[in-house]
C-alpha cells in the first residue's frame, strides 16, 4: 500500500522545492510516520499532487535516495529504506543543529546574551522537573 505524504510546499521559503520535499520526507522517516518498507507515491504521482515537475519530484527521491532514506525496486517503486540508527541519531543531529543556529540568530537580534539563552534552554530541556 502507497502512504500519503503530507507535504507542505512553501513559495516564500528560502529553500528550493526539491529540498523542501526531502526535509518533509526525512522528518517523517526520523519521527515514525514513514517506516521502512513504506512505498512512496510514483514521482509523477506526487508531482501532479503538489503541482510541481515530475522534474523536481525526481530530484529529490534521488536525493533521498543517495543519503540512504529511500530505495528503488526496479518495476515496483520507491519505499522507505531500513534505517542505520547512526544515520538517523546523525540526521535528528542535524535538524537540531540548524533549529538551534536559528534560535542563535534570533537571540543575537534581540541582543540576548549567552548566558540568557544558556538559561532558557535549560529551563526549555528539563521542562516540567523544574
Amino acid at each position: 500500500m502507497v502512504r500519503h505524504m503530507d507535504i507542505i510546499l512553501s513559495n516564500s521559503s528560502g529553500k528550493p522545492i526539491y529540498e523542501q520535499i526531502t526535509d518533509q520526507v526525512k522528518a517523517q522517516i526520523l519521527d515514525g510516520t514513514l517506516a521502512a518498507g513504506d512505498a512512496l507515491p510514483s514521482m509523477r504521482v506526487l508531482a501532479r499532487e503538489l503541482r510541481i515537475s515530475v522534474i523536481t519530484t525526481k530530484r529529490a527521491y534521488e536525493e533521498l535516495e543517495r543519503e540512504g532514506f529511500l530505495e528503488t525496486v526496479p518495476g515496483k517503486g520507491c519505499f522507505v529504506a531500513p534505517q542505520n540508527r547512526e544515520l538517523l541519531r546523525e540526521a535528528q543531529l542535524r535538524r537540531v543543529e540548524d533549529i538551534l543556529a536559528q534560535a542563535v540568530e534570533e537571540a543575537q537580534k534581540g541582543g540576548f546574551s549567552l548566558e540568557e539563552l544558556r538559561e532558557l534552554l535549560d529551563l526549555l530541556y528539563k521542562g516540567d522537573e523544574l
